[in-house]
């Protein structure tokens, strides 16, 4: 079987990708076990603080959108349940999946479903130490334990929406897999925080 040139260009970039976010066993070698913890939140960082995250993580107001996080076109409030206002919900625009615009570059971006993240969850400019403490406390964290949290980060799809954005969209770094597993070591780590 033959592959198209684009199947072949992006199979190339998948390890590249990959590169761009450390696995676990690129930190096996800090013996001190606080310090590998800490180690591994600040690559699993590299997500977090990325636009695919930031963009649905905002402090105050509603979100961001693309990679220079400007404000989201047309303009839309959070709303009582983080979903949007009444009669202008984020499923208005947003559905199950990606759409592309027909010859323009560009699309909306989709999943089921598509949200905000709670305000409690909000981490635009904080500190990845701050960021860390957040995700970590339940009355934080939408009530999630470190093995809920761990699921989360691994298998969540709209979690793994994150690397496959759509066109015009830069995906976060790495890939969901070594995300899911660079949480669980940080948790099987003593899940410490950054200072």
């Amino acid at each position: 079987m033959r592959l198209s040139f684009l199947a072949a260009a992006m199979l190339a970039a998948a390890p590249a990708l990959a590169q761009d976010l450390r696995g676990p066993d690129a930190f096996a070698d800090i013996a001190d076990e606080g310090a590998r913890s800490e180690a591994l939140f600040a690559e699993m960082g590299k997500v977090l603080t990325h636009p695919r995250c930031l963009n649905c993580h905002p402090v105050e107001g509603g979100p961001t959108q693309g990679d220079r996080m400007q404000a989201h076109n047309p303009p839309v409030v959070r709303g009582a349940a983080d979903f949007g206002a009444v009669g202008m919900n984020c499923t208005t625009c947003h559905g199950s999946r990606n759409v592309s615009f027909t010859g323009s570059p560009g699309s909306i971006p989709g999943h089921e479903p598509w949200a905000l993240a709670p305000i409690s969850m909000g981490w635009v400019g904080r500190s990845l130490g701050e960021i860390c403490a957040q995700m970590k406390d339940p009355e934080r964290n939408g009530g999630k334990t470190l093995e809920q949290l761990h699921e989360h980060n691994a298998e969540d799809g709209l979690v793994g929406w994150g690397w496959d954005p759509g066109e015009g969209r830069e995906p976060a770094p790495g890939s969901q897999k070594i995300f899911g597993e660079l949480t669980r070591a940080w948790i099987d780590s003593g899940a410490a925080c950054p200072s």
